[in-house]
């Protein structure tokens, strides 16, 4: 590229990852890699830019000689970012590393919102760790949730669903619950003869408590199956997207407009079956005109599609953005042990 050539760097921050990529106007990809999640509610303001910190010298010696002074914005999408308080505190204290001549901080959903669709009208609702919506108008107004947790009736996302397996595994299995599949599933999956005896493990630390986590693909397997409670939980969860989407449609007066509803994070990305049938068929009850985009393409490149906008760059540069990124694999960057030190 020549010496005039303008750069930007796109962070989309999940609950699970963080991708960061460096690129031009021009829509070329100089740089891609991933590291730990950088959520604040997790790693503190502090830890969050440290950890991007990190990743940022790793992008950029990736990409090679990129002048500090020609790279334009940061486009930093964060989950965490929930309150404008917490926006604000984000973006005052990453435009401080002056990464860059411009920083942009917002939540990580609206990097899903533009890697799923260019439509001014759109909804869109990730499901992966946790669980989030938002949504935009043409006229500009947005619809966000204040997505704290429980604290602020949040529920669904791979956690909850994986500790909601353990307990009705167990109920399953000791008779305060209904029969299910998942207890002789549960027990198998730890090697254990028992769900009791997993819970114990738990407890006494013999297990570890993030294996839990493990527990969300094996609830779909057993679903599939047909069981009866699986499938029960899993509509608990289809039941709540499709709720999310309806109170930001209705928010921005989409729900008998043309619109589009995104879906992402990886329990709705995948497109498991019952889950997939339910919320599609859910969405469209409510909102018979909307369009459903499960995008393949990582929430990184709306992040750098929100950058480009922001830039002016031609829509040209945008699809050879979006063809770039279809293919693109990130480097690995920043052992998961750095979450500690930057804490």
């Amino acid at each position: 590229m020549g010496p005039m050539t303008a750069y930007y760097l796109a962070v989309d921050g999940g609950n699970s990852k963080t991708d960061v990529l460096l690129g031009t106007v021009h829509g070329d990809v100089l740089g891609f890699v991933r590291g730990p999640a950088t959520s604040p509610h997790t790693l503190g303001l502090n830890g969050t830019v440290e950890l991007l910190a990190e990743l940022v010298r790793t992008v950029r010696a990736e990409a090679g000689v990129v002048p500090a002074a020609s790279i334009e914005l940061a486009a930093v999408y964060l989950a965490g970012a929930d309150l404008p308080v917490e926006v604000t505190r984000l973006q005052q204290a990453i435009s401080a590393r002056r990464w860059t001549r411009e920083t942009i901080v917002d939540n990580d959903c609206f990097a899903l919102l533009r890697a799923g669709t260019s439509r001014a009208d759109a909804v869109a609702v990730v499901c992966g760790a946790g669980s989030n919506c938002v949504g935009r108008a043409a006229d500009g107004r947005a619809a966000r949730f204040v997505a704290l947790g429980p604290i602020s009736g949040d529920w669904g996302g791979g956690h909850d669903l994986a500790a909601h397996t353990l307990r009705l595994a167990a109920r399953g299995e000791d008779g305060r619950g209904t029969p299910t599949g998942l207890s002789a599933a549960v027990a198998g999956h730890f090697g254990r003869a028992t769900v009791e005896e997993v819970s114990i493990a738990l407890h006494l630390g013999e297990l570890s408590m993030t294996r839990i986590r493990e527990l969300t693909p094996l609830l779909f397997e057993v679903a599939t199956a047909g069981d009866a409670v699986a499938v029960g939980l899993i509509r608990r969860q289809a039941h709540e997207v499709v709720v999310q989407h309806r109170v930001a449609a209705t928010r921005l007066g989409l729900r008998e407009a043309p619109h589009t509803l995104v879906l992402g994070g990886g329990v709705l990305r995948a497109r498991h079956p019952v889950l997939h049938r339910l919320v599609v068929a859910g969405v469209r009850r409510q909102a018979p005109r909307v369009e459903i985009s499960v995008p393949e393409s990582p929430p990184a490149l709306g992040a750098g599609l929100l950058a480009l906008d922001a830039l002016g760059s031609s829509p040209a540069a945008k699809e050879r953005l979006r063809a770039e990124m279809t293919s693109a694999s990130p480097t690995r960057a920043v052992p998961a042990m750095a979450i500690e030190k930057a804490g």
